[in-house]
């Protein structure tokens, strides 16, 4: 069984962990149990943030938002669940916290599927349950961290978690502004204008993509700016950019001559909800 530190030699942590550190004894007492300790190793290395697609909870997160707190998860899974269980009794073969040996949720993804512990038992034993309702209810007798391991090593791929890489990785989260930048059309084919995109904000490192017969997907970061970017044509042509909203002056003069480089023009740029900013790139 994978360790944290096989785990940390795979994926390297971040240098200043974000919420991996607060008072366990008080979140195990609100919790009425202890929590493995494979997970209180997780959390203090890793803290808040993404594997790939899959986002560690940690119970020191409330004040960043609710959603990453283990512990507001913990309370609110029953009540999030009663009404499909009560519908589809056979999509739920397990309890649900905190009804006694019920999941528990330690990591979940973008597209809804949750990573749980069935806490029956010593902790330190508990199995994993990867949960996605009308979809996938399955159990592997294993800790956090050896799925983890075996999932992002390609050692053991979980169904229902994203692809793995050949380069598995962890993004801390930090405070990020997302714009959308629609771009017109160019004469240089895809593979070129990502090659000049690229150049332009290297260092970059990979965080996966697709392709399908609706279009492309490139999601890269720019390492020494810790911007997120996915340039793409699946919905539209365009380059998504998450950046420290300090970084805001920055990211508009560095995508923006970016397009131009790639032959494009900037036809709009919006925030993630629609709202018109960049006006005057």
């Amino acid at each position: 069984m994978a360790t944290i530190d096989d785990l940390v030699r795979l994926v390297p942590p971040p240098p200043t962990p974000v919420h991996g550190h607060g008072d366990w004894s008080a979140v195990e007492r609100t919790l009425g149990f202890t929590l493995p300790a494979d997970y209180r190793a997780l959390v203090v290395a890793y803290g808040l943030g993404q594997f790939g697609d899959i986002s560690l909870l940690t119970p020191f997160a409330a004040a960043a938002s609710q959603y990453s707190d283990l512990v507001w998860q913990a309370g609110d899974l029953l009540d999030r669940f009663r009404d499909a269980r009560t519908d589809f009794p056979e999509d739920f073969p397990y309890p649900l916290h905190p009804e006694p040996g019920g999941l528990l949720q330690w990591a979940g993804t973008g597209n809804g599927v949750m990573l749980c512990w069935l806490t029956e038992g010593a902790p330190d034993t508990w199995p994993v349950v990867v949960f996605d309702f009308g979809y996938h209810r399955d159990r592997y007798d294993t800790s956090a961290v050896d799925l983890l391991h075996g999932h992002l090593s390609g050692r053991r791929p979980v169904p229902g978690l994203d692809g793995t890489h050949p380069i598995p990785w962890f993004d801390a989260s930090c405070e990020r502004d997302q714009v959308y930048v629609r771009l017109s059309d160019s004469n240089r084919p895809y593979p070129e204008r990502l090659h000049i995109l690229r150049a332009i904000l290297a260092p970059t490192a990979d965080r996966g993509g697709s392709t399908s017969e609706h279009g492309r997907q490139d999601h890269f970061k720019v390492i020494d700016r810790d911007w997120l970017l996915t340039y793409e044509t699946v919905y539209g042509h365009q380059i998504r950019v998450a950046f420290p909203p300090d970084d805001a002056r920055t990211a508009r003069s560095v995508i923006t001559a970016a397009a131009r480089e790639m032959g494009c023009t900037v036809l709009a740029t919006t925030t993630r909800n629609g709202v018109p900013t960049w006006t005057s790139p």
